[in-house]
């Protein structure tokens, strides 16, 4: 199948042990070459100067200690859904625990050591050359990866509530290089709907036919355990023709990342876990966002002035916009906005409805003539700038799901409204991952996954990512 591992990620995943292994050899010799023989900054005189094969015994130690601690990292695994950041923080915790071990031999059994301070300089070396050829290794699968080698087409059978939770994760998720060829359904209206980016493909019945023609390397079954005689048909089919079935626990239709599994003495327990962020969360969230307002809107106050004084030389109207959104809980606001079009747009909206190009309830029109000529350079991203006021109010947070306006609220669909459990944001993960070129659907999916998984780390790669974002204009219109 063309989305499995290809033969050369099977060798270099052999043979990665072994070039680790020598990188931190090769660090060692760089902590050596430093603390002896660099001219310009030699410590020692000639004659205390020390052979490299003094060190062996602790170069090997050494290289067990790394080798063995990134095993049981998972870095000798597929790296399939793992960050860049997070190698690095695996190596650098390989390396200070391997070093630290290493000193603690070495001076429990030889006090009188030679060089303490070479262990120092063999750990950052060792960072820097471990951590190198992961970004390498990332570089070369990435690109792989882009013309096909190494992707899984998955197709998945069922479009309820833990199919929705998978598409999300997915479209959520680049770094794991799935794609979702489509989904089947028996239900006759959920079978020819698409949802998002994923296609509707039909009915299960068509399943081995949508196998072949999709090239799909693997089947994920979200279907409820009532129907366990259909997962069981499923299955078989997918035996018959030699392509990898998964099926994703019902948990009696409760949304997945909800469930929380323990055990006692290796007896699994599972229960419900509110996904809502916590009290502490809550607060911590808070604070960040009126950190963030104030000081944006001091910093940013110079460049707002100007912006300001080229809306009111470029065209007539007010410099602001202001529209009544829905925020947390279905609760109305008056969002704020830099103006990016003519005076009367809101008038004009209806006789443009037949150009709407965005699916679903909401209204975008990529050459939009009601904009400004102002107005294209700031619907990059520096109209939402006024935002952070609602911010400081508590209206907004700094990043979270797109503020609907009350008419796209009427046309939503049960599940669209989980994305109103959270304050709206100026930013989000939509934001940064597509803007205006995504369908409605697929938006959501990806506000709600970050309902589902709000981190503050998660809040990080969303700020990272917004600012190139905003610096390219890319999918803002």
């Amino acid at each position: 199948m063309p989305g499995n591992d290809d033969s050369g990620y099977r060798v270099w995943r052999k043979i990665k042990p072994a070039v680790d292994a020598a990188l931190i050899l090769a660090a060692f010799a760089i902590a050596y070459w430093f603390r002896y023989d660099l001219q310009l900054i030699r410590q020692v005189e000639p004659a205390f100067h020390v052979r490299f094969g003094v060190y062996i015994p602790s170069v090997l130690t050494l290289i067990v200690i790394v080798l063995f601690w990134l095993w049981t990292e998972g870095s000798y695994h597929s790296t399939r859904g793992r960050l860049l950041i997070d190698e690095w923080v695996i190596v650098f915790k390989a390396s200070i625990t391997g070093v630290a071990v290493v000193i603690v031999l070495v001076f429990m059994a030889t006090p009188s050591y030679y060089s303490r301070l070479i262990f120092a300089y063999a750990g950052v070396a060792m960072v820097l050359l471990l951590g190198a050829a992961r970004t390498v290794e990332h570089a070369v699968l990435r690109r792989r990866r882009r013309v096909g080698i190494g992707v899984r087409h998955i197709l998945i059978v069922g479009a309820g509530e833990i199919g929705r939770t998978l598409m999300r994760n997915v479209v959520a998720r680049p770094e794991l290089f799935y794609v979702i060829v489509g989904f089947v359904d028996d239900d006759p209206l959920k079978s020819h709907t698409d949802i998002g980016p994923c296609p509707a493909l039909g009915t299960i019945d068509s399943l081995d036919r949508i196998i072949a023609e999709r090239q799909v390397d693997e089947v994920i079954v979200t279907l409820p355990w009532v129907y366990h005689d259909r997962i069981s048909e499923i299955m078989g089919t997918c035996e018959e023709i030699n392509v990898e079935v998964r099926i994703v626990p019902d948990l009696f239709r409760t949304r997945l990342s909800s469930v929380k599994i323990e055990t006692i003495n290796g007896v699994p327990l599972l229960s419900l876990a509110d996904t809502r962020l916590s009290e502490t969360q809550s607060v911590l969230k808070r604070v960040i966002d009126i950190v963030i307002s104030i000081v944006g809107l001091i910093i940013l106050s110079p460049l707002m002035l100007l912006i300001s004084l080229a809306i009111k030389i470029d065209s007539r109207g007010p410099v602001f916009f202001r529209q009544e959104r829905v925020g947390m809980g279905g609760k109305p606001f008056t969002i704020t906005k830099f103006r990016t079009m003519c005076a009367d747009a809101e008038n004009l909206k209806a006789s443009l409805v037949d150009k709407n190009e965005a699916t679903g309830p909401i209204f975008k029109i990529k050459d939009d003539p009601r904009r400004t000529r102002l107005g294209r350079f700031l619907r990059h991203g520096l109209d939402e700038l006024p935002q952070l006021w609602n911010v400081l109010c508590g209206e907004m947070s700094f990043i979270g799901p797109r503020p609907p306006t009350p008419d796209e609220v009427e046309k939503y669909e049960p599940w669209h409204m989980r994305r109103l459990e959270v304050r709206p944001g100026i930013t989000g993960l939509w934001q940064v991952s597509g803007r205006s070129d995504l369908s409605f659907d697929e938006m959501v999916l990806l506000d709600t996954y970050y309902i589902e998984n709000w981190s503050l780390m998660l809040d990080f790669r969303i700020v990272f990512k917004t600012i190139p974002a905003v610096l390219t204009g890319s999918g803002g219109y």
